[in-house]
């Protein structure tokens, strides 16, 4: 479901709520420092329980006074944060090695 790789978080699972009670522990039990990026090229599918989830990841590091960014953010969540207006709350890094492979 989430796999690190130094300073990445790789989500390689769904992004739906379905998932999202696993995700939110899998990802919060991992934020262990400032600068982490959470990639998301692997996720395939997710719905609007994503930008929940990603705005509650930020606030979790936040509050740590921690700075996490997301990678590869999927087409369709751009879109819905556009739709919902919080895109320029979530906090877009380039993309990784591993989405140009």
């Amino acid at each position: 479901m989430i796999e690190r790789s130094g300073d990445r978080l790789i989500v390689r699972s769904a992004m739906t709520f379905a998932q999202a009670v696993a995700l939110r522990e899998a990802v919060l039990q991992s934020l262990d420092k400032d600068g982490l990026v959470i990639d998301l090229a692997a996720v395939e599918e997710s719905d609007s329980t994503a930008l929940s989830l990603l705005l509650e990841w930020q606030r979790a590091a936040k509050a740590q006074g921690w700075r996490i960014g997301v990678a590869n953010l999927p087409a369709n969540m751009r879109s819905l944060a556009e739709v919902y207006g919080v895109v320029e709350l979530i906090p877009v890094t380039d993309a990784s090695p591993a989405s140009r492979a």
